[in-house]
């Protein structure tokens, strides 16, 4: 039987990948993407505001990062244009504070300011007004575009040789433009999986999808 070099090339590269922890048809030191799309994170007593005393959001589906998912319900973002953008994702689970992550696109139509934050950081961040189906709640503050981050696992920071915080820079490994993106934000924590983060303008601008990967700049 003729044996077909190219096959066993790909199994070969397919077993190294899997034994060194990389997912199934990527290389080693890859790190796959996520295109994160405009999304609204909630504290309790803004989802009470919004959708009305004691309402609990109805998880979706699954996100990648273990323990958060995307809800079924959606609400409306308006800036002092007062153009709205409709249908705007809800995440869960509830956090301690309301923040909503746009684009630098969505800024344009909305009217604010949001500067580039990492998730959480919120304090002197753009005000945005979000409408609900029973409420209105007007943040002062809490409207951000998300920084480029990868989620790490210890182990996986460890094999990458970074810690929590650090800067990095990556090239894009696939899509229709090659790209470098530079200060790109190491986040570590036992329950995250391998994944870099980037918004839509991003991933448009670099021609890219979700699954498509990075390279760490040595």
């Amino acid at each position: 039987m003729e044996i077909n070099a190219a096959a066993v090339a790909e199994l070969v590269k397919k077993i190294v990948a899997e034994m060194e922890g990389a997912p199934a048809g990527k290389s080693a030191g890859e790190i796959p993407v996520g295109i994160s799309n405009r999304h609204i994170h909630l504290c309790e007593k803004d989802v009470e505001t919004l959708f009305g005393a004691g309402y609990t959001l109805t998880p979706l589906k699954d996100l990648s990062q273990p323990g958060q998912y995307a809800c079924k319900e959606t609400l409306t973002l308006v800036g002092p244009s007062m153009r709205a953008i409709e249908g705007v994702r809800v995440l869960g689970p509830v956090r301690k504070a309301s923040q909503v992550e746009i684009s630098k696109t969505d800024s344009f139509q909305l009217k604010v300011n949001p500067p580039v934050r990492e998730s959480g950081k919120i304090e002197g961040s753009a005000p945005v007004t979000i409408v609900g189906p029973k409420g209105v709640v007007t943040l002062k503050e809490g409207c951000i575009i998300a920084n480029r981050h990868i989620h790490m696992s210890p182990d996986e920071a460890a094999v990458f040789g970074v810690k929590d915080c650090d800067y990095i820079d990556v090239d894009v490994c696939s899509g229709t433009r090659k790209t470098r993106w530079f200060d790109v934000q190491i986040r570590v924590h036992k329950d995250f999986r391998l994944e870099m983060h980037v918004d839509t303008d991003d991933a448009n601008s670099a021609g890219i999808k979700n699954g498509s990967t990075v390279t760490v700049v040595k």
